[in-house]
């Protein structure tokens, strides 16, 4: 569906959108190519309990999509939080993490959302970050700032706190700050950022996957993490330890194909331990901003794309052919191509064939595309 198609989405289809999106054992990924499939989230809800049937092993309790009351709920909440949703068709979402592979169907924002189309740079680092690094977080980000860039970060101790407040200091030519929370919309975390969070969601702009209510647990950082490489066209990193989320977030941000920075710091101070590894794996090292706006000009990303699993003929009448891919599935992930291949069936066969095992509680999905049976 196209920007102008959503923006004429009715009451009733963005009401079933979210609806389909929180069903259990709906993705991203199948929730788009339900989309897709189906055309509108209204028909693929009716379709699921039957879809799920044909995945599901003997024994299995019938699939129910999620009560309708509690998307009246969620509604209520958001609209209570002072937010909104933006779906991944929406004039204003943005460009750039709709090229992700798995990216969000459905955000809830709070504040300015002409941020989205500023140029941008994600900063991230330790949270137990060092007095000297946090300065220079939120130096960086104030001068960011100033240059009309949207700083990006997750709203946690240590350099996401100081870029975001480096970044409210310094705006200025709309320039300003983002931040990722991987709480609902109406969640502070952590507690004493009540009110780094309030001014954010004021001042710039607050973001959302998970739905309102929702306390962050440990799963929900990764898929926080993607959003904040997602929406930036690089990302800095100015102290991380080996192994931790920073990195989680470089990396993903290496394979969105946007640019990699990092701080180097002192080989005797293990949070500088993960920056220099960055540097030497080809990450740019920078000294200071006019590094990073050196970078980032002119940098315009890819064009935007559908999500990259969807098969050209996903939405065609091949999707009535059957295939039979739980034999060739074991709890060791595969690619979703390399099914294909040995199936002999069509590609919309065989991804129709993924989303009964997923809607059946069967299927997991890992990066890259690959997939595998739950252990």
């Amino acid at each position: 569906m196209n920007a102008a198609a959503a923006a004429t989405l009715t009451r009733d289809e963005a009401f079933a959108r979210i609806r389909l999106l929180r069903s259990p054992n709906i993705g991203p990924v199948s929730y788009h190519q339900l989309l897709r499939r189906f055309t509108t989230a209204s028909a693929a809800l009716e379709a699921l309990p039957d879809l799920a049937v044909r995945g599901a092993a003997r024994g299995r309790a019938a699939y129910r999509p999620i009560p309708t009351e509690r998307i009246e709920r969620e509604v209520a909440r958001v609209r209570a939080a002072g937010a909104r949703y933006m779906f991944h068709d929406s004039p204003d979402y943005p460009a750039l993490l709709g090229n992700l592979e798995n990216p969000p169907p459905v955000l809830t924002v709070r504040g300015d959302a002409a941020l989205l189309s500023r140029p941008s740079v994600a900063m991230v680092g330790a949270r137990n970050a060092s007095a000297a690094a946090v300065k220079l977080s939120r130096d960086f980000a104030s001068a960011l700032a100033a240059r009309g860039y949207a700083v990006v970060s997750g709203l946690a101790r240590g350099i996401d706190a100081a870029a975001h407040r480096g970044a409210l200091a310094g705006m200025a030519d709309g320039g300003g700050t983002v931040g990722v929370i991987a709480s609902g919309i109406d969640v502070t975390y952590p507690p004493e950022h009540g009110d780094l969070q309030e001014q954010v969601a004021h001042e710039g702009l607050l973001i959302a996957e998970m739905p309102p209510g929702t306390e962050p647990l440990a799963r929900h950082f990764p898929w926080r993490n993607r959003i904040i490489a997602g929406l930036a066209t690089g990302t800095l990193v100015v102290e991380a330890a080996p192994r931790s989320g920073s990195l989680i977030t470089a990396r993903l941000a290496a394979e969105a194909g946007r640019e990699v920075m990092a701080i180097p710091g002192s080989p005797l101070d293990s949070r500088s331990h993960g920056c220099n590894q960055l540097i030497r794996d080809g990450a740019i090292l920078v000294q200071s901003p006019d590094d990073v706006v050196e970078l980032l000009v002119g940098f315009e990303g890819q064009p935007r794309s559908t999500v990259r699993e969807v098969p050209d003929d996903f939405a065609s009448d091949s999707c009535d052919e059957q295939a039979d891919v739980a034999d060739l599935l074991t709890t060791a992930p595969i690619g979703v191509d390399e099914l294909i291949r040995q199936s002999g069936a069509s590609a919309g066969a065989v991804q129709m064939a993924l989303i009964e095992l997923e809607l059946a509680g069967r299927l997991l999905r890992h990066a890259a595309g690959r997939v595998s049976l739950k252990g």
